[in-house]
């Protein structure tokens, strides 16, 4: 009689340990992939492109199929509101809200990185009970070597 509640509660912790686990590696990868970005006078492509494989790599040994990633620089004008000056966005929406959350942050010229990582978790056992599980974390860096991050290329 107990075997069958006792099974419940056991995929049941399963998919939380998994969620929780997935919630924690959804934060480190925004904040890798922030803390690259802000260590460049200029960005490519290929960096670029190494930098989100980099992000993806926190998510391991999980699969990437709910992961999305939008990565932005901005430069503020002489109103302090923040002007986009590249933005690289991969499997989700561009997160406008954390761009104009900036706003007055800073002092004309300065500039800031913006990493914005989601994922989406569908728990293998409480799908039949849950909807999936949507993680989002936002990371903000300001350059290390100049103000702003420019687009080389």
């Amino acid at each position: 009689m107990l075997f069958p509640v006792m099974l419940t509660l056991l995929m049941g912790v399963y998919d939380l340990g998994n969620g929780i686990s997935l919630s924690e590696k959804t934060i480190t990868s925004s904040q890798i992939a922030a803390d690259l970005v802000s260590r460049n006078r200029t960005i490519d492509s290929s960096s670029l492109t190494e930098i989100i494989g980099g992000a993806k790599l926190a998510f391991e040994p999980y699969a990437l199929h709910g992961f999305g990633i939008d990565i932005v620089s901005i430069r503020f004008d002489e109103n302090n509101n923040p002007e986009i000056l590249w933005r690289e966005t991969q499997d989700m929406a561009p997160n406008s809200d954390a761009v104009n959350s900036v706003a007055g942050l800073a002092e004309e010229g300065e500039g800031m990185i913006i990493v914005t990582v989601q994922y989406t978790y569908s728990p293998m056992f409480s799908k039949f009970f849950t909807n999936d599980l949507n993680f989002k974390e936002v990371a903000f860096a300001r350059g290390r070597r100049s103000p702003t991050v420019t687009w080389d290329g």
